[in-house]
């Protein structure tokens, strides 16, 4: 048994038992990829993968049991190697954060300056995506932490910890009627009476907006919805709908051209979520960018977390 044939099984689950595919991610031949496969199961004892002539389409009955053992052995011998760089390099290194637009464009640059002060050596690289991507670069080891609001909980590979709660704002142009009331007496009823541009669906909230609609009876006219807060202002700008953007995405100081109303009584609060891949080691400076992010994460309650049985970790912040 060897680390080849057991890269070999798990991308071909992770590439939808796409050998081609799998033979390009580990640099390698189909032929080879096909026979560090056969090896194994004849070592094992078992078939792993359903098989249709050639092809492979699915997994086996123990083959459902063999794959989480690979996955662990394999993330075993990363963390070995990562140990070993932890202690043989110290806080250099590289970090890699997976976050949403809106995580990384509002809630992090302080964080990435504040880590940048106290680990100079470490190269920090942000990639975006939706909730869902956060989650697959964080499952392939793309990704050392994940940062959004949905989807991140719904993996049982990954362990969640609680950031920060946060509410929703109305954006307006100057002089719009909504601005007529007080913010907490706007509506649900006079909201949807407007065009309304907000996130699309499974990004910053949506689900909260969409159920408080739902709830209400109301149906909006949803007519332009983003990935982005900027973007959804400029077309707020354009007097184009009224927009529902994160609060922290809106700043009086910056966006002058428009005016917000607080909407946290009309939408439920939401959690944004940090995630780590189960079992998965981290270098001694992740922990100084999560205890940066949020102090309440300490290395002792993170390590906790990574050591749970359970897909979610409660700790209140």
């Amino acid at each position: 048994m060897n680390f080849q044939q057991l890269r070999s099984v798990r991308e071909a689950v992770r590439r939808g038992f796409n050998l081609t595919e799998v033979a390009g991610t580990l640099h390698t031949s189909q032929p080879g990829v096909s026979r560090q496969i056969r090896e194994l199961e004849d070592e094992l004892g078992v078939e792993i993968f359903v098989r249709a002539g050639k092809r492979l389409t699915g997994l086996t009955v123990p083959g459902e049991i063999v794959l989480p053992i690979v996955e662990r052995l394999l993330t075993e011998a990363e963390n070995l190697k990562t140990a070993g760089e932890d202690f043989a390099r110290g806080d250099r290194g590289g970090l890699v954060v997976a976050a949403t637009h809106s995580q990384a464009r509002y809630a992090l640059p302080q964080v990435v300056r504040d880590f940048r002060t106290l680990c100079p050596e470490v190269s920090l690289h942000l990639r975006q995506g939706s909730p869902e991507q956060i989650a697959q670069m964080l499952l392939s080891g793309e990704a050392d932490i994940g940062v959004a609001t949905e989807a991140l909980a719904g993996f049982d590979q990954l362990v969640t910890l609680p950031c920060y709660r946060w509410t929703h704002s109305i954006i307006v142009p100057p002089g719009h009627p909504l601005l007529d009331s007080e913010g907490t007496s706007i509506t649900l009823e006079q909201l949807a009476q407007y065009p309304i541009i907000t996130y699309e669906s499974g990004y910053t909230g949506r689900a909260h907006i969409d159920t408080a609609f739902e709830r209400a009876g109301l149906a909006p006219d949803i007519v332009l919805t983003a990935m982005d807060a900027d973007v959804i202002k400029t077309y707020v700008e354009l007097e184009m709908g009224v927009g529902i953007v994160a609060s922290i995405a809106f700043d009086p100081e910056r966006d002058r051209h428009l005016q917000g109303i607080d909407a946290r009584h009309l939408f439920e609060v939401n959690l944004t979520r940090l995630a780590l891949r189960r079992g998965t080691w981290l270098r001694s400076y992740a922990y100084r960018f999560i205890e940066t992010f949020v102090p309440t994460l300490t290395r002792p309650v993170v390590q906790e977390a990574l050591r749970s049985e359970y897909a979610e970790c409660d700790y209140v912040i």
